[in-house]
């Protein structure tokens, strides 16, 4: 039975996994991204996911809590400087887990957790989207005015070409029949000329 189990221990005692869990913390924010087990990585975002709220406000003693639970300077300082810029805006959820199959030996089930917002390819697919929203959102009524009259310049081109095209077959087929009805009446006149010498 699992009663009151709240949190899985890792297999390890409280400082062995406090230490672990430390240390995967400040390497998760100095390398944004590690490679681990899925159990170790829902352990790390419960555990890393508070101090990245904490980064938020920059004073004294935030920095000294974060300190306590990182204990790596380097760590503090590329938190409250570089990463609590590009999360400043986010609400909560700053990690990603990603599975990426099993390891050889034990088959454990691995994983990659990664700060969400420096994830190129997974923001980059998430800028267009919402651009694309942005520009159908934003088209205004001058906007619309400005397209329907280039629509209807357009047509109006597309109208005017078209009855020059028009125009300009019917003059073709009015030639040609002019031509058609001038070799019909030299072969006539060629066809009265010989009768009338047959006849002489």
């Amino acid at each position: 039975m699992r009663h009151l189990k709240s949190f899985n221990h890792l297999g390890r005692t409280s400082s062995h996994r406090k230490a672990m869990l430390s240390n995967m913390a400040a390497s998760l924010i100095l390398h944004k991204r590690i490679t681990t087990t899925i159990a170790k990585a829902k352990s790390l975002r419960t555990y890393v996911e508070p101090l990245i709220t904490r980064s938020k406000e920059d004073t004294t003693h935030s920095r000294r809590v974060v300190f306590s639970y990182l204990q790596d300077k380097k760590a503090v300082n590329e938190l409250f400087r570089e990463v609590s810029a590009k999360i400043l805006n986010r609400p909560g959820g700053y990690t990603r887990i990603l599975k990426t199959g099993f390891r050889l030996g034990d088959n454990a089930d691995m994983c990659i957790i990664e700060l969400v917002d420096y994830n190129e390819n997974m923001l980059g697919s998430g800028t267009s989207k919402t651009k694309a929203a942005k520009k159908s959102r934003r088209a205004g009524s001058k906007k619309k005015a400005e397209t329907s009259k280039n629509e209807a310049s357009t047509k109006s081109e597309v109208k005017t070409g078209s009855e020059e095209a028009k125009i300009e077959a019917k003059t073709e087929e009015q030639t040609t029949v002019e031509d058609t009805k001038e070799v019909a009446g030299e072969n006539v006149d060629q066809k009265t000329e010989e009768s009338a010498d047959e006849k002489q």
